[in-house]
């Protein structure tokens, strides 16, 4: 049996998990940093350098982890998503309606949120579309974000209408064109429209989304919650 067959001791398979969580540590440190100098300064603006600096590690080991400033964006705003994605399920989990789970998605994408949230993303995600225009990886990853986007709503949708509460519409069509009309209002909202803010944009979305899907939707009900 040569050494490099040995099996691995308990210390060494500790010794080996210690590393990797080390390593994820690391990553999701230079994450949250990137995503913090991508909201301060935009994607044209921020270099390796700066998220370097933010996370206190050296450019080379920047470089080692994401390889291009394009991989870094794509990573960061996968790090977003996921948390976003994962702060929905635990939201969504408590409500008991599909009308209800569709309310509540649409307030998490225009209303401002809790403290602790990335709620700048989007203006990130003006510097994906951006940048995924004459970029194919990036535009590859857009791709996949959106289609995410798409398949959450078409499953509430599904929800909806298997229990009753939502008319028998093309599942494939409403999620196309809500997740496009939440894009448009996403950029409004970044851009700091003075016709168009959060509250107009949430309003008018559950009011698309009632009249479509054919539910009652209070206008007020939801509130928006606190930066």
């Amino acid at each position: 049996m040569t050494p490099r067959s040995l099996p691995a001791t308990e210390d060494d398979a500790a010794a080996l998990s210690d590393r990797a969580a080390s390593q994820d540590s690391r990553r999701t440190q230079m994450l949250r940093a990137a995503l913090d100098v991508l909201v301060e300064r935009g994607f044209p603006d921020t270099r390796i350098a700066d998220v370097a600096e933010r996370s206190q590690v050296s450019p080379a080991l920047v470089i080692y982890y994401f390889k291009t400033k394009d991989r870094l964006l794509t990573e960061a705003m996968r790090y977003a998503e996921d948390l976003w994605y994962e702060e929905g399920a635990r939201r969504l989990a408590a409500l008991p309606t599909a009308a209800r789970r569709l309310e509540e998605i649409v307030a998490m994408s225009c209303l401002p949120q809790d403290e602790g949230t990335y709620e700048d993303t989007w203006a990130i995600w003006l510097d994906l579309w951006a940048t995924a225009v004459r970029h194919p990886d990036v535009r590859q990853v857009r791709e996949e974000f959106d289609e995410h986007w798409r398949e959450t709503i078409r499953r509430i949708v599904r929800d909806g209408q298997a229990s009753g509460e939502f008319d028998g519409v093309d599942v494939e069509d409403f999620a196309v064109g809500f997740s496009a009309l939440l894009d448009g209002f996403a950029i409004q909202i970044a851009l700091d429209d003075p016709v168009v803010d959060a509250r107009r944009a949430f309003d008018l979305s559950m009011r698309v989304a009632a009249q479509q899907l054919g539910f009652s939707w209070e206008r007020s009900r939801k509130k928006a919650r606190k930066r």
